[in-house]
């Protein structure tokens, strides 16, 4: 068995080293010539049914204004009803046929079937699900008193769009739909502070591209990776408290319209804003310097205290804010 071992380390680096020279350039070509491609022949939204989860603000709010102009219907889910209320009105305004509002918490089982039955009831169909949703808490993990404090990050982050698409799974199916994931940067690239959120990024990540694999070409799955978008959960108070006040900041509007664009294209991946997509390579290539350089960054913000976590921890809280994503 250990020569079979030693073998296979032998031949995947030689296979690795022949993809680079040979099937890499070929792979890039294919890429740039299907990105053209599918940037003239763009699905059509006029008539189209979507979904999105955290729609009262942020990134959501401007995804709904977004498939609006594109003349897509829209169900609009999130806690707050008076926000939502406001968002779908001026969704009508900028082309949407229609814009429902549904009240519920991503994080609870029952209102996410809720949210698409209601969806499915009205409409008679979904053609986009949008998921959205998300919360953050800022806070070395180290300093946490209550562990279950974070249980709500992953009920949100991950489990809230697991539930949300298994619901709606039969009825994209039927539309030969779409699925689109708001992830974050920092599923690959791990800031400190923000462990458990990033955590569920990455089972977010991992989930859906597993789920890719499985559905084949029946529904679409594009994943998106924003930076710091400015959002509610990307406030100057949550970015001065992890440290982060130094990374420009991207607006939720020009994010919005990249993802939808993107969509459209039927791209598997979105990184915005695009810039970030060096620092993934730099994250795979020198893993080492990027560990030192996070650790710098956690070193010049001072150690956390217990009092400025739980400051933080309210900010991005289910109790104080709607499901909305920082990054």
């Amino acid at each position: 068995m250990d020569l079979i071992h030693k073998f296979l380390i032998i031949v995947s680096g030689i296979l690795s080293v022949i993809s680079c020279i040979f099937v890499l350039p070929i792979l890039s070509l294919f890429r740039i010539l299907r990105f053209c491609i599918r940037s003239v022949l763009r699905e059509k939204l006029a008539g189209k049914v979507v979904l999105i989860t955290g729609a009262s603000s942020g990134i959501g709010e401007h995804l709904a204004y977004e498939y609006a102009k594109h003349g897509a219907s829209l169900a609009l889910v999130a806690r707050r009803e008076e926000l939502l209320a406001t968002v779908a009105g001026k969704a009508k305004e900028l082309g949407a046929p229609e814009a429902i509002v549904i009240k519920a918490d991503v994080s609870k089982l029952q209102d996410c079937k809720r949210f698409v039955d209601e969806t499915i009831n009205h409409f008679g169909k979904l053609d986009c699900l949008v998921n959205n949703a998300g919360i953050i808490t800022i806070g070395l993990f180290e300093e946490e008193g209550c562990i279950t404090n974070y249980t709500s990050i992953m009920n949100v982050n991950f489990w809230g769009s697991v539930n949300a698409t298994h619901f709606a799974l039969p009825h994209l199916r039927n539309c030969k739909g779409r699925i689109v994931v708001i992830g974050s940067t920092g599923g690959w690239f791990n800031m400190p502070g923000i462990s458990v959120y990033n955590a569920s990024k990455v089972a977010q990540q991992s989930f859906f591209e597993t789920l890719r694999i499985e559905l084949a070409s029946d529904i679409g799955i594009t994943i998106v990776t924003p930076g710091v978008v400015t959002t509610p959960l990307a406030s100057d108070e949550v970015l001065n408290e992890s440290n982060l006040w130094w990374i420009p900041r991207y607006s939720a509007e020009d994010c919005a319209k990249a993802i939808v664009n993107s969509a459209r294209r039927g791209d598997e991946y979105l990184t915005e804003p695009a810039w970030m997509q060096s620092v993934f390579i730099w994250v795979m290539l020198f893993p080492e310097i990027m560990n030192i350089v996070r650790r710098l960054i956690l070193i010049a913000s001072g150690k956390t205290s217990s009092q400025k976590w739980k400051s933080c921890n309210n900010i991005g809280s289910l109790e104080s804010l709607d499901p909305n994503p920082k990054t």
